[in-house]
């Protein structure tokens, strides 16, 4: 089995910053692509940024240039540095892993506020 247990939501201000981890641990041999993906309420699930093994990246056009995602592989880390966050950024953010299956974290809620 594989978790994934992220950190860093919480609630800010407009035009702040916020840092989400998630590190996965369990039956590990190799994580394939790892990303992001929020869902706000009454909304489908989407596409944040995803990023591969070797560092190649794909980001959402909502985000472009104002979110990095970056991976420790050492760690099964990923991260997500979302900087100039709008209101709109405001959703349940989750994490995934891809194995032999695709695992997801639990979601941490970020809040901007206006």
């Amino acid at each position: 089995q594989v978790q994934l247990v992220e950190s860093g939501g919480g609630l800010v201000q407009a035009g702040g910053s916020l840092r989400l981890s998630c590190a996965a641990s369990g039956s590990i041999f190799s994580i394939n692509a790892m990303g992001w993906y929020r869902q706000a309420p009454g909304k489908q699930r989407e596409l944040v940024a995803t990023i591969t093994r070797g560092g190649n990246t794909n980001y959402a056009d909502s985000v472009k240039g104002r979110f990095t995602i970056s991976r420790d592989n050492a760690k099964n880390t990923v991260y997500l540095q979302m900087n100039s966050l709008k209101p709109e950024d405001t959703a349940v953010y989750y994490c995934h892993a891809d194995l032999a299956r695709r695992y997801w974290g639990q979601g941490t809620q970020v809040t901007v506020s206006s």
